[in-house]
C-alpha cells in the first residue's frame, strides 16, 4: 500500500533556452488537495501538464501509485482534468458531456446513465441532463466539467485554474463546493491557481512556485505565517517590509528605531548585516499598557480605508524617514482609539510577529 499518490523527482523542462521547471521534487499524499500557487510564467501549469502527459519532461521521473508514468501517453494515465475554459462539447447535452469518458471505456449504457444521474445529483444539477452547455451559467458549466472529470472514478483530479473565469461571488461559493466534494470523495487533487485567497482557503498543502522552482511547500498557515523567502512573504498576503540592519542580541535598527525580534538562530546573521523585516498589517496593534515586551512605535494617521469587517490604516512613523506602515483593525475599534486622519497614535508590535530575511538585493 503506497501512501503517496504522486512522487515527482528532479523534473526539469526546457523550452529552447528557457528553463520552465528546474529540478522539481514533490510528494503528494493520497487524499490531499494541493495547490500550485504562483504568478504567471512560474511553471505551475507546465508542471500540471507534465503530470497529465500533455507535456513531456526533459529530465526526471513521475511516480503515480507506485508506478512510473513518466513516458505514458495521457489516455493511459489515471486522472480526470478540469480546464479553465471548461472544454465542454457544445454540441452534446450535459448528460453526454459527463458520460463521454464512460462511453470511451465501453461502460454499459444502463450503468453509464445511472452514473451520470448520480454525478448530476452530486454537483447539484439534477434534471439538467438534456440541456446544452450554452443554456447553463458559468458556474453550472464548471460543475458539469467537474462531474465529467470524476465520472470514471480516477485516483487523481487535476484542476487548471478552474474558477478564474467566474465572477467573485460564484468563484468563492464554487471553490467551497469543490473542496467539500473532494473531501467526501477522498480523491487526490492538484489545483493550479494564481489566486492566493483561493489557495489559502481550500488547500491541505500549498506549493509556491517562482521562475521554475519551488520556493516553499507547506500548509496554508505555514505559508502565511512562516514564509521561507521574501518572494513567498510578498506574494502571499499583505505585508509591511522594512529595511533593517542587525545590531545583535535580536535587535534590528530600522531608521532611528530599534526593533526586538525573536531570532531563531543568531549564528545565521552577523552584526551589521542588511536585513528585511516583515510585519503583517493585522499583527500591528494600537498600544495598550497591558502589553509586555512589545516594540512601541509612534506616528500620525495618514489615511483610514473602510474594508468591510476591518479598516486599513496608513501611518507615518516617527524615526522612519520614508517608510510608512499599514495596520488593520476591526472598524468597531476606530472610535475606541480615536483613530482618524491627522491624529497621533502609539502602536505595538510583538517580537514574535516580525519575520526577518537577508537583504540579498542589497548584499
Amino acid at each position: 500500500m503506497f501512501e503517496s499518490a504522486i512522487t515527482i523527482s528532479n523534473v526539469t523542462k526546457r523550452f529552447d533556452d528557457f528553463v520552465a521547471l528546474n529540478e522539481i521534487n514533490l510528494t503528494i499524499d493520497k487524499g490531499e488537495l494541493v495547490c500550485f500557487l504562483g504568478p504567471s510564467g512560474c511553471g505551475k501549469t507546465t508542471l500540471l501538464r507534465i503530470i497529465a502527459g500533455l507535456e513531456t519532461c526533459d529530465e526526471g521521473e513521475i511516480i503515480q501509485n507506485g508506478k512510473s508514468i513518466t513516458h505514458l501517453p495521457p489516455h493511459k494515465r489515471d486522472y480526470g482534468i478540469v480546464f479553465q475554459s471548461y472544454a465542454l462539447f457544445p454540441n452534446l447535452t450535459v448528460a453526454k458531456n459527463i458520460g463521454y469518458g464512460l462511453k470511451k471505456r465501453d461502460v454499459e449504457k444502463k450503468e453509464a446513465k445511472k452514473r451520470v444521474k448520480e454525478l448530476l445529483a452530486l454537483v447539484g444539477l439534477s434534471g439538467s441532463e438534456d440541456k446544452y452547455p450554452s443554456e447553463l451559467s458559468g458556474g453550472q458549466q464548471q460543475r458539469v466539467a467537474f462531474a465529467r472529470a470524476i465520472a470514471t472514478n480516477p485516483s487523481l483530479l487535476l484542476l487548471d485554474e478552474p474558477l478564474s473565469a467566474l465572477d467573485a461571488r460564484v468563484r468563492e461559493h464554487l471553490r467551497q463546493e469543490i473542496r467539500e466534494l473532494q473531501k467526501n470523495l477522498g480523491i487526490t487533487t492538484i489545483m493550479v491557481t494564481h489566486d492566493q485567497e483561493e489557495a489559502l482557503s481550500i488547500a491541505d498543502k500549498i506549493v509556491v512556485m517562482n521562475h521554475g522552482i519551488i520556493e516553499q511547500i507547506g500548509t496554508p498557515l505555514e505559508i502565511y505565517h512562516h514564509p521561507k523567502s521574501l518572494f513567498v512573504a510578498d506574494f502571499v498576503g499583505k505585508i509591511n517590509l522594512l529595511d533593517a540592519i542587525y545590531k545583535g542580541n535580536g535587535f534590528f535598527g530600522v531608521g532611528q528605531l530599534r526593533f526586538k525580534v525573536d531570532v531563531v538562530s543568531q549564528t545565521d546573521i552577523v552584526v551589521g548585516e542588511k536585513m528585511k523585516l516583515l510585519v503583517r498589517p493585522e499583527d500591528i496593534k494600537p498600544y495598550q499598557e497591558s502589553y509586555e515586551e512589545v516594540n512601541i512605535i509612534e506616528g500620525d494617521v495618514l489615511k483610514v480605508t473602510f474594508l468591510g469587517s476591518f479598516c486599513r490604516i496608513l501611518m507615518s512613523i516617527k524615526g522612519l524617514l520614508e517608510e510608512q506602515l499599514l495596520f488593520d483593525i476591526p472598524h468597531k475599534m476606530i472610535k475606541q482609539f480615536a483613530i482618524k486622519e491627522g491624529n497621533a497614535l502609539q502602536l505595538g508590535i510583538f517580537p514574535s510577529d516580525i519575520c526577518y530575511f537577508k537583504d540579498t538585493h542589497n548584499a
